[in-house]
């Protein structure tokens, strides 16, 4: 836990905050500051809530708290803030939305198989593998629960090019560009230090965050940004 939450708060440092700051100023001029706001919104919220719930108890369990909390009801704030009605007209009719609905489809069911496979041969036994000191699979338990079932549901909603299909992917696309920037971080670290890690790894995951980042930066040019449809103007 410790070498994950290193390189979980490595990429806070160097791509989450960085990418809020961006987001927060692009927001006030367009949808598109407003979809990586609320992308970059749910990072937080998934990692401090999974701080607070999983992390033992320290020091900064209330900062874990707090920021957790802020970062609920903004990201609660800003998601209701969207144009849903509106939403799909912002994208250019050449958005690959089959292929990026497709994909996004897979991978949900595929970390789905890969959480069931890890729980369902725990069911019936008194000793579970991999549960170390933690009473629970809190992170299975958020993903299967919230993150999972998100996920395919807006690659649903994107093949049907429906308002929603547009507002969850580049939430889901950028919580997934975080995890395995740490997952690269903290492979890297560990072989840096001596630590045997497999060259697959080394390849494999890198290799799924480019192709996240190119999944979203697709979903991002096809958005109208000039559009006077797609302004994001702020309201009292």
């Amino acid at each position: 836990m410790a070498a994950q939450v290193r390189a979980q708060e490595v990429v806070t440092l160097v791509f989450a905050i960085p990418l809020l700051l961006v987001s927060l100023i692009l927001n006030k001029r367009s949808l598109k500051g407003k979809l990586l706001l609320v992308g970059t919104l749910g990072y937080f919220l998934y990692t401090y809530m999974s701080y607070s719930f999983l992390a033992i108890y320290n020091n900064f369990f209330l900062i874990y708290v707090l920021l957790m909390s802020l970062s609920f009801f903004a990201f609660i704030i800003n998601i209701t803030s969207q144009e849903l009605q509106n939403l799909e007209k912002c994208f250019l009719a050449a958005m690959p939305s089959k292929p990026v609905g497709i994909f996004i489809i897979v991978i949900g069911i595929i970390i789905s198989l890969m959480w069931l496979g890890r729980i369902v041969p725990t069911i019936g036994n008194n000793t579970v593998n991999g549960l170390e000191h933690y009473t629970t699979f809190v992170i299975q338990a958020m993903d299967l629960g919230i993150v999972l079932p998100v996920t395919v549901v807006s690659g649903v909603l994107l093949l049907r090019k429906k308002s929603l299909g547009y507002l969850l992917p580049p939430i889901i696309i950028i919580k997934g560009i975080t995890l395995l920037l740490a997952i690269d971080v903290m492979a890297i670290s560990m072989a840096i230090s001596g630590v045997s890690v497999s060259p697959i790894e080394l390849i494999l995951f890198p290799s799924f965050t480019v192709i996240f980042a190119v999944i979203l930066w697709i979903i991002l040019k096809n958005f109208k940004s000039i559009d006077n449809t797609c302004t994001y103007k702020e309201t009292i």
